[in-house]
């Protein structure tokens, strides 16, 4: 099996709370980076407006909405934590709701992040697929994948460190300069999320550093590859560079069997998704999953 040396297999925490004893960040991360693990993770779901979960394309066989989904902490806060008391590991969002959060904001804590890790910020992002919280939080629902395109663009522009401006659909400004800059030039990745959308593969062709795709059939990740592979050469991209990171659904693709798997279809990276309930479990399983994938 041949991963790239970009993030290896990591872990994320998707079950997380806000109460440190069920999985303090800062101790997760610093175990997973002592054990080898190459990134560690956390989701983003800022309020979940009630019943609007009752449909959760996450859930496999009918499940009910799980809890979790709104006690999520803030994802940029967790990875800060985390940040402070490790070296190499990377540290990603998985993923962050571009629609929810302003685009000048979001540049300025994502810079600051990706500065004081020393560069080991990764931003998997989504549109988001619940509209009740989408709206509340000041997206546009119906057209989210535009927003969350020019709001890209926009962070681009700011990530450069100089003076620009940004007359758009969803922000428009004169000239303005944020700093620091990310320590990742000229940006930190950014890679595109997606639960089963075709039209995520010409949107990481066209603007894209990657692909976070929710894989429950490895051959979905080996047609999807394929697919943005197209899309890059007809933009002049070399489908090389384009990194595609398989995120595994809860209690599936833990072994190293199931990695090589991924790996043949198409991964050059592996995130696997943590379980346990409470701080000791989460720290158990990391040191299980080590002791079979490395």
């Amino acid at each position: 099996m041949t991963m790239k040396k970009s993030h290896g297999i990591g872990v994320g925490v998707f079950q997380v709370m806000p109460d440190l004893a069920t999985g303090d960040p800062a101790v997760v991360a610093k175990r997973a980076e002592e054990l080898g693990f190459a990134s560690y993770w956390v989701p983003e779901h800022a309020a979940i407006p009630q019943g609007s979960a009752d449909v959760y394309p996450g859930s496999l066989n009918g499940e009910p909405p799980p809890d979790y989904l709104y006690k999520m902490p803030d994802p940029l806060i967790a990875l800060s934590r985390a940040a402070a008391v490790t070296r190499t590991i990377k540290l990603g969002t998985g993923v962050a709701l571009v629609p929810e959060r302003h685009p000048i904001l979001a540049a300025k804590e994502i810079a600051t992040l990706d500065h004081y890790s020393g560069g080991r910020f990764l931003y998997g992002i989504g549109a988001g697929w619940n509209e009740a919280e989408c709206t509340v939080m000041g997206g546009d629902f119906p057209h989210r994948w535009s927003q969350v395109k020019e709001y890209i663009e926009v962070m681009k522009k700011l990530w450069s460190g100089e003076y620009v401006e940004h007359a758009g659909k969803y922000s428009q400004f004169g000239p303005i300069i944020c700093q620091p800059r990310p320590a990742a030039r000229p940006h930190p990745p950014v890679l595109l999320g997606s639960i089963g959308s075709p039209k995520v593969y010409r949107r990481v062709a066209q603007w894209g550093d990657g692909w976070l795709p929710f894989v429950v059939d490895p051959k979905e990740l080996t047609a999807g590859k394929a697919e943005i592979a197209k899309h890059a050469r007809a933009a002049g991209r070399d489908p090389a560079t384009l990194d595609i990171t398989a995120l595994a659904p809860a209690g599936m693709f833990r072994q190293s069997a199931d990695v090589k798997t991924l790996a043949a279809a198409g991964a050059d990276n592996v995130l696997i998704w943590l379980q346990g309930d409470n701080e000791a479990d989460v720290l158990a399983e990391l040191d299980a999953l080590a002791a079979d994938l490395f």
